[in-house]
């Protein structure tokens, strides 16, 4: 009876390890989906000083403004999902470089061996 005890805890310490995989994954992408939004937050506010610059003025304090509040949410979200995400990796005891690969670290592979053509007899 001890060995299907066993088998039972194997079986939920898995499912455990899968879960916590899967949460992180999401929590991954939740992540870089904030930054994206991000990004495009300081796009836009970089885009509408660079064309008020061009076209020899300065841009609108209200439209700045909203623009700044807009990156600095998204900003913050990113920030807060990226915390979230270093902290779900360090109770996982996963690094980020394991977490991009999307898997546990193997054994490195081996390159395969050069193999060289046998001598030839110049006299034969």
């Amino acid at each position: 009876m001890a060995i299907w005890d066993k088998v039972k805890q194997g079986i939920d310490k898995a499912g455990k390890a899968a879960q916590d995989v899967f949460d992180e994954g999401k929590l991954r992408l939740d992540a870089y989906r904030a930054r994206e939004q991000a990004d495009k937050a300081a796009e836009a506010l970089g885009y509408a000083v660079f064309r008020a610059a061009d076209a020899g003025g300065e841009l609108a304090a209200d439209a700045r403004d909203r623009l700044i509040v807009a990156l600095r949410a998204q900003d913050a979200e990113a920030r807060r999902l990226e915390t979230e995400l270093a902290a779900a990796r360090a109770a996982n005891g996963t690094t980020e470089a394991e977490t991009a690969a999307g898997s546990v670290p193997t054994a490195p592979v081996q390159p395969p061996v050069q193999q060289s053509a046998p001598p030839t007899d110049p006299q034969g």
